[in-house]
């Protein structure tokens, strides 16, 4: 790939995979800068297309924090509401049937506590570990 030919996609796998932020993209839009070919130098419109993409990707990724966060808010709302109601949840390689008895948040993450019939505590149950809700 030739200096000044940066397409979005190499950026985005780049930035995934190496974990860049945008002040590692524009140090690197600078260097690029800096060490172009005097005789061949960035044209106006590519460097602007550039900037373009780099300012797409930041709005990409502020797009997909904030959904990260809406999606663990709906999650809590979720769980709260099963405060009280029987679940069915898969714990190990089995079923279990209890009440949930209790919420707490652990990384952000809601985590059920089902107390069975029989007086059985089982604590940590995730979510997704939820099958049915009665």
């Amino acid at each position: 790939m030739a200096i000044g030919s940066i397409d979005s996609a190499t950026v985005a796998q780049t930035s995934k995979t190496a974990g860049l932020r945008m002040e590692d993209l524009l140090t690197l839009l600078m260097t690029e800068l800096t060490y172009q070919d005097p005789l061949k130098p960035v044209d106006n419109k590519d460097f602007l297309t550039q900037m373009a993409q780099f300012s797409s990707l930041e709005t990409s990724r502020q797009l997909n924090d904030n959904i990260v966060q809406l999606l663990s808010a709906q999650s809590l709302s979720l769980s709260v509401g099963l405060i009280g109601r029987t679940v069915d949840a898969a714990v190990d390689s089995s079923t279990v049937s209890g009440q949930v008895t209790a919420l707490q948040l652990a990384s952000g993450q809601p985590m059920l506590t089902l107390t069975a019939a029989n007086g059985q505590v089982f604590t940590g149950i995730s979510m997704n570990q939820v099958q049915n809700v009665r």
